[in-house]
């Protein structure tokens, strides 16, 4: 079974950084698409970045596009999150999420394997 374990959430202002890491740990995989969801209270789980393992291509969400960036270390089973002149809206628990296979990388019923979530918060 693999397990994706994020990190790096935590309370900033308005304006500020954060870098958000997600390890992959259990038996060895290699998944076509990592990405990154959100989820703020009352709301539903939203995407907000994705990488393909293999090529490095990147897609996000128009919200965070020019402010986000995802990255990948595929030696250390590691995909990250970037995350600069962050905003109130910014705040939810943020997922780290794995697919096996190519598919449509916005969708969450795309992604076979999650973590547990790390909360996020930006205060104004």
């Amino acid at each position: 079974q693999v397990q994706l374990v994020e990190s790096g959430g935590g309370v900033v202002h308005a304006g500020g950084s954060l870098r958000l890491s997600c390890v992959a740990s259990g038996r060895t995989f290699s998944p076509y698409t990592l990405a990154w969801f959100r989820q703020a209270p009352g709301n539903e789980r939203e995407f907000v970045a994705a990488i393909r393992r293999s090529t490095g291509i990147t897609y996000y969400a128009d919200s965070v596009k020019g402010r986000f960036t995802i990255s990948r270390d595929n030696a250390k089973d590691t995909v990250y999150l970037q995350m600069d002149s962050l905003k109130p809206d910014d705040t939810a628990v943020y997922y780290c999420a794995a697919a096996r296979y190519s598919g449509n990388y916005y969708f969450r019923q795309q992604y076979d394997y999650w973590g547990q979530g790390t909360q996020v918060t930006v205060s104004s």
